[in-house]
């Protein structure tokens, strides 16, 4: 078991990694930041076990399954990591600031397959070759005028952002914080 005092430290890139690669791990993360940061470890199973099923609810062999995994093996590992505080007496398990750290490499856009950096570049790439293309004069463009093109591309760029911010659990600003007791914002 890894000390608790490693989380003063930011998480190695293999440690990230090791956590990302188990789907159960990934997925208890996600309910969890899903759920204001905290859940029981019955409800963080079955939500888990409705996902990897997608059957609700998920039949009982799989929640149970799925429940040991998570008490005997992904809650403990998480929690000596600092990603989450797990309440093996109260089975409450809550997530902690550093689960930041490992949700920025969960950004991934599932439904378009991208991550959403990639999306801002394409956005700014196409942004600046209309706007390019305007100012030079291409026929349409030109009629419109540069300016008012790249007043759209910001237009759409706030709102891509504004999108992008109400998408991410409302966590990353204020619930991790607001969850957490003053000493666990001091390690």
């Amino acid at each position: 078991m890894v000390a608790q005092t490693t989380t003063k430290e930011s998480l190695e890139a293999s440690q990230i990694h090791d956590i990302l690669r188990n789907d159960r791990r990934r997925l208890a993360i996600k309910c969890l930041r899903e759920n204001s940061g905290t859940l029981s470890v019955r409800d963080l199973s079955e939500d888990v076990a409705t996902r990897e099923t997608g059957e609700s609810p998920a039949p009982r062999d799989k929640r149970r399954s799925v429940y040991v995994s998570l008490h005997q093996t992904h809650l403990p590992k998480l929690d000596d990591l600092g990603i989450v505080n797990y309440d093996t007496d109260s089975k409450e398990v809550r997530l902690r600031d550093r689960a930041a750290e490992i949700t920025t490499y969960m950004e991934v856009v599932p439904r378009y397959g991208i991550t959403w950096a990639e999306y801002y570049l394409i956005l700014g790439i196409l942004g600046f070759g209309t706007v390019l293309s305007a100012s030079i004069g291409t026929p349409l463009l030109g009629a419109v005028g540069a300016p008012a093109v790249a007043a759209t591309y910001l237009l759409i760029l706030v709102a891509s952002a504004a999108y992008h911010v109400n998408s991410q659990d409302r966590q990353l600003f204020e619930g991790l914080w607001s969850q957490t007791s003053p000493s666990d914002r001091q390690e």
